[in-house]
């Protein structure tokens, strides 16, 4: 048995991210052959039994072409016009061709709070659910009228990540314009080729991350691999492939050697830490020394007082912070505080012992408990 097929036979529930070029011809101009063929696809792994929700890019360029623009804007209001528009027509294609085969496409725009705020993402996470009960397929988008951040730095990709995460699902296909991840840029005139498998996303790997961003997507490998560690950090497989080739879905699914698998770690994570490890941005950073180091990863531990150098940032109880080993400025973990920044820099370097006589009270031993803590 190939890794391929020790790896996908146990694949129940698909997140299919599809990137704008995938989904547009040369001019720029939305492909409703290409979406069809595609959605043609995503019935027939519905078919064999796959739970499958998509991610779908697109918005923006399908109103630049509406409003028969030849470029993507520069300017913010007029993308965030350009999705509005778009977003509709985008999702009435989907509609036509998931319709022909019984089912209804179902929109979900949501933005990075969505994810942060744990009762919207609870939501986000139930209502995905019950659409998958349904004939029903989630196509989920962000929402960029409103989302700035996205607009301006982001893409598709982490957001796919993030709902591989939500629902659990075990495999995150990242359909690009490329075939994979390539050794060497393939217009280099260098020597290149597709690696067949990551077993890991070492810093080795992540220098693989050419720039090959085209002028109607803003992702490129650098956030395909971001998302790539936040899905197998979680204990998921991710496959980058092209979107293009013929019958793509049902080539991966079927073990055939195309595109890049990027191998799970070993042991899945909760929900609940899956949350606090990758979706929900830190507010701040605890430094710590050599024996908490030490505690945190051979040992299990929680983090005391007694090992925090130094913190950077405003936090409070609740929120969640990077753990960072100072000697080599390196995160290693996160987690959910039990203390604010200022509680903690009192508090700092101090036996648990103290922490009363510092603070005037003593609610927790620990600085964070390792219940909250996800190691990265």
């Amino acid at each position: 048995m190939s890794i391929r097929e020790k790896i996908l036979s146990n694949v129940s529930k698909i997140v299919i991210k599809i990137g704008t070029r995938v989904l547009t011809d040369e001019g720029g101009f939305l492909d409703k052959n290409q979406i069809m063929e595609l959605s043609n696809q995503v019935i027939k792994l519905r078919s064999r039994g796959f739970s499958v929700v998509v991610v779908s890019s697109g918005s923006i360029g399908a109103g630049i072409s509406a409003l028969g623009r030849q470029k993507r804007p520069n300017i913010l209001p007029e993308l965030q016009a350009a999705a509005a528009i778009g977003q509709g027509k985008l999702m009435e294609v989907y509609n036509e061709c998931f319709k022909k085969h019984g089912f209804h496409a179902a929109q979900l725009l949501l933005t990075r709070q969505d994810f942060e705020d744990r009762q919207r993402y609870l939501n986000a996470c139930n209502t995905l659910h019950s659409l998958l009960n349904f004939k029903a397929i989630p196509i989920i988008n962000e929402n960029d009228t409103i989302s700035v951040e996205e607009i301006t730095f982001g893409d598709n990709d982490i957001l796919s990540a993030l709902v591989t995460n939500l629902l659990r699902a075990d495999l995150l296909i990242l359909l690009s314009s490329i075939d994979g991840l390539y050794t060497a840029p393939p217009v280099s005139g260098k020597s290149s080729h597709i690696l067949s498998v990551v077993d890991s996303i070492s810093d080795d790997i992540k220098k693989l991350a050419f720039k090959q961003k085209t002028k109607e997507g803003v992702g490129g490998m650098e956030s395909k691999l971001e998302a790539a560690n936040i899905a197998t950090g979680s204990g998921e497989a991710v496959v980058i492939a092209n979107g293009r080739q013929s019958d793509i879905l049902s080539k991966i699914m079927n073990y055939d050697n195309v595109g890049t698998l990027f191998v799970p770690f070993k042991k899945k994570i909760t929900s609940r830490k899956r949350w606090i490890g990758f979706t929900v941005r830190p507010k701040g950073k605890i430094y710590i020394d050599e024996g908490a180091l030490r505690a945190l990863k051979k040992r299990g531990k929680s983090l005391l007082p007694s090992g925090v150098v130094r913190i950077d940032g405003k936090f409070i109880k609740g929120d969640v912070v990077s753990i960072v080993d100072i000697s080599e400025n390196k995160e290693i973990a996160r987690g959910l505080m039990n203390y604010s920044d200022d509680e903690v820099r009192k508090v700092k370097g101090l036996r648990t012992s103290l922490i009363r006589k510092t603070l005037g009270n003593k609610p927790y031993d620990e600085i964070i408990h390792r219940d909250n803590i996800v190691m990265l």
